[in-house]
């Protein structure tokens, strides 16, 4: 399996609290890089928010050997051809480790990029998009003319396909429109934090949808991970969080959340509804599935809560639905990384590329980023 932990601000013991977050800057990035790095996660998700992804990754590619980066873009907020231009690049100086996590958004939120387009027709526009990604990255001088987008004499002036491999899409949707779009262009469907069975009907429909078109694809979910020694003590940490889940917090969370478009969402927000009840458990959507977290944050608000051998039989139980890709995070990213990283990842049949012979500790974590820092 593929196991990619998070890389992406807001963060800390309660984020959705002033109190409870943790500042989030390039420091602290490199910190979770060299973690995840050498932990042995198969990689990074960065997620769309308060940095700019590229950036980011280019700022942390040097302090990584084996990582692959998981870089998530909006199509049409770039040019094709430009964003094409910048992942052949990286691609070829992370040496074939990076991925493309396609991701549509929301109305609300591409809005405030000028972007106001209807749901259905934002994922025709992704369609004309990655034609065109396509063919630049087959090596094609690219003449275009679709209803979004235009080109004349299009093409990549690195040797992709030859020297630089095309970086796989990931994509993440669960409308009708979507599922057609990730059936026709990427190699990984990616789903939110929904049930085993949930999400097991869904690859079903997907697979149906890319076997039409010849293709077969790989599946993927997001999640977060409450582990612990014992399942008494991981329902005691959720019971922490769930106790920071302040009326405020969560008022403010259904007010972003409130009136999306996203499919996705709206499947997430009915798992709990934006109330919380009076006993945590109330919420537990699945054996050991909480969505809890979705109450304070927007996106995928489930978590997998128990201990390692807990952990470990639920994400089988994805695996039985199809699911090889986990995405998974905990709050702070740093502590959890190490605490999964360290109880369940070692037990896992995990696609990575790590030297037995290092050895890593949070000394040489440290002492490594305040040596960079000094010089």
């Amino acid at each position: 399996m593929n196991v990619f932990w998070y890389m992406c601000a807001p963060d800390g013991a309660y984020p959705w609290q002033p109190e409870g977050s943790r500042k989030v800057d390039l420091g602290y990035y490199k910190q979770l890089a060299l973690a995840y790095d050498q932990l042995g996660y198969t990689g990074a998700l960065f997620a769309t928010g308060a940095h700019d992804v590229w950036v980011l990754a280019g700022a942390l590619l040097s302090y990584t050997e084996r990582l692959k980066f998981l870089v998530a873009i909006h199509p049409g907020l770039v040019a094709p051809t430009l964003l094409a231009k910048m992942a052949a690049t990286l691609q070829e100086f992370s040496r074939g480790r990076l991925l493309i996590n396609v991701v549509s958004g929301d109305a609300k939120m591409l809005g405030a990029y000028g972007m106001t387009m209807p749901h259905d027709e934002r994922y025709d526009m992704a369609d004309e998009y990655l034609q065109i990604w396509h063919r630049l990255f087959a090596g094609e001088t690219v003449d275009f003319k679709g209803r979004h987008f235009q080109t004349e004499g299009a093409k990549l002036a690195l040797p992709v396909g030859q020297g630089i491999e095309p970086p796989p899409l990931w994509f993440g949707g669960s409308s009708d429109k979507a599922i057609d779009v990730a059936a026709k262009h990427v190699e990984t469907y990616l789903s939110w934090g929904e049930t085993p069975d949930q999400i097991g009907a869904k690859v079903d429909l997907v697979k149906a949808r890319a076997e039409k078109l010849g293709r077969e694809l790989e599946y993927g979910i997001r999640l977060y991970v409450i582990v612990r020694d014992t399942d008494e003590e991981a329902w005691a940490a959720a019971a922490d969080l769930y106790g920071r889940m302040d009326e405020r917090a969560i008022a403010a969370n259904q007010r972003f959340v409130g009136k999306t478009d996203s499919v996705g969402q709206q499947r997430m927000t009915a798992m709990h509804g934006g109330q919380k009840p009076e006993n945590l458990r109330d919420l537990e959507i699945a054996p050991n599935l909480w969505a809890g977290i979705g109450l304070v944050r927007p996106g995928p608000g489930t978590a997998i809560v128990g201990s390692p051998d807990t952990v470990i039989r639920t994400l089988e139980a994805y695996k039985e639905a199809g699911v090889n890709t986990f995405i998974l995070s905990g709050m702070p990213l740093l502590e959890e990384a190490f605490r999964f990283g360290e109880k369940v990842l070692p037990r896992l049949d995990v696609s990575r590329e790590v030297s037995a012979a290092k050895q890593f500790t949070w000394s040489t974590l440290f002492d490594r980023d305040l040596s960079a820092k000094a010089s």
